[in-house]
């Protein structure tokens, strides 16, 4: 076999594989589609108060709301996003002032307040969250617990710029 047929061989066989590859599509660079914007739940403006104070905990505590805060596309942590928390709670109703307060997200986009344990409302023990805030769309958040037991509940924003 000469030198020249290996070669001849070596480009058809190459050509083939290039072609049906890309045929299929797996030829194709991946493509990052961004990380989608969170939507307003439904029900997660109910009871909400603008402009609940920025507190170090709501209550007597012993229940944890956490989160983080990211930007939608590139998913960028945000730093100092107000997020508004409130709930049913051995302490008080989700109306009342006192069972409100916000925080504010730390430097990697992270929240976190201690609140008083949430009891099931409407037969759901579930949190509500609010988005407050200048540069991106608002956003209501009512994540509902796996069980009334639970000492903490987590809920994730992602903010589409306005």
């Amino acid at each position: 076999m000469t030198l020249k047929s290996k070669t001849r061989r070596t480009l058809l066989a190459t050509a083939g594989a290039f072609l049906a590859t890309s045929a299929t599509g797996l030829f194709v660079p991946a493509r990052a589609k961004g990380l989608a914007p969170t939507p307003t739940m439904r029900g997660g403006a109910n009871n909400y108060r603008p402009g609940a104070p920025i507190v170090d905990r709501i209550g007597g505590g012993g229940f944890w709301m956490t989160g983080t805060v990211r930007r939608a596309g590139d998913g960028a942590p945000l730093a100092g996003q107000r997020i508004q928390i409130w709930a049913h709670t051995t302490e008080g109703h989700e109306r009342d002032p006192q069972s409100h307060g916000a925080t504010l997200t730390d430097a990697n986009g992270i929240f976190r307040l201690e609140m008083p344990q949430i009891v099931p409302a409407f037969g759901q023990a579930h949190g509500h969250l609010a988005y407050e805030g200048e540069g991106f769309q608002t956003v209501f958040l009512r994540p509902v617990m796996s069980s009334a037991k639970d000492t903490s509940l987590n809920a994730d924003f992602v903010l589409q710029p306005v």
